[in-house]
């Protein structure tokens, strides 16, 4: 049963091709047509400041290792602008029938978790396409640098952590799921399709202003319990620093809290919803 709800939302989301297109390939896109905007001016002043200083040609001629993109699109797949564009297909699959009033029409030819089950399968296999896709972009980006500044091209694997560039993968590939399962348990509850789309933008943006500047205001530290399971981001962020360090070691227990956090911000949305679901009248859906 799962597997048919699966095949019937993969089929309907398919038709919705500009949804798909603004969840999966808007970002990606507007990253890779920056990034070569971006290099385009740097190479500009750069070219400036290099004439005015009478440096050799030679100098930052160094070559560009396309290697690196594997990392950088791991540890930047659950990037803000994806998980917000994201939350257009998972609206569109989470609220639809309710939008839509054909609830009436499937309940009775599956089983209520199955088809919520169903819904949330094809959002996990959206959200592995959208990474793949911020791949491609993070090779366009290193690429375009490499063209746009006359630099020699490589690809050199011997810093290659297979290791961490899996970890970082998953931790990116669980915040963009966890973040539309919001949109799942909005749209149960409100049966309605803004409010798929606007609740987890809302929560988001709430929980990024309570981690930043308000966080030393109320008194707690970002290693704190009440902060690791309140903010998910924060959690993601601190694991994200677990897996590849950058400055600093992260406080003892971290890495549990923030764990525990990502899991229940995975699953409680998901009981929720089912919960929720199981017990709403359908027949005028």
């Amino acid at each position: 049963m799962l597997a048919d709800a699966l095949k019937s939302e993969a089929y309907r989301l398919s038709k919705n091709r500009v949804a798909v297109f603004c969840s999966v390939l808007l970002t990606p896109l507007l990253f890779a047509f920056g990034g070569l905007f971006y290099h385009i001016m740097v190479k500009s002043k750069g070219d400036a400041l290099a004439a005015k200083a009478n440096l050799p040609a030679a100098v930052g001629n160094q070559p560009v290792n396309l290697a690196e993109s594997f990392e950088f699109a791991a540890s930047n797949g659950a990037n803000g602008v994806l998980l917000v564009f994201m939350l257009l297909a998972a609206a569109a699959v989470y609220a639809g029938d309710y939008r839509w009033e054909t609830w009436r029409l499937i309940s009775a030819r599956n089983g209520r978790p199955w088809l919520l089950l169903g819904k949330i399968g094809v959002m996990k296999v959206l959200a592995m396409i959208a990474m793949l896709a911020m791949l491609v972009a993070a090779f366009a980006f290193h690429l375009s640098e490499a063209l746009v500044a006359g630099r020699p091209i490589s690809f050199d694997l011997s810093d290659f952590d297979l290791g961490r560039f899996l970890l970082l993968w998953l931790l990116s590939y669980i915040r963009i799921v966890q973040y539309g399962l919001i949109a799942l348990l909005a749209a149960v509850v409100s049966r309605s399709l803004l409010a798929a789309l606007f609740v987890p933008w809302a929560l988001g943006f709430a929980q990024s202003i309570l981690g930043g500047p308000l966080l030393p205001l109320i008194g707690w530290e970002p290693s704190d319990w009440a902060a690791q399971l309140l903010l998910p981001g924060l959690a993601y962020d601190s694991l994200k620093a677990a897996v590849a360090p950058a400055g600093q070691p992260l406080p003892e227990g971290v890495v549990l809290k923030a764990i525990v956090s990502l899991i229940l911000w995975s699953l409680v949305p998901v009981l929720a919803a089912i919960a929720w679901f199981q017990r709403q009248d359908l027949s005028k859906e």
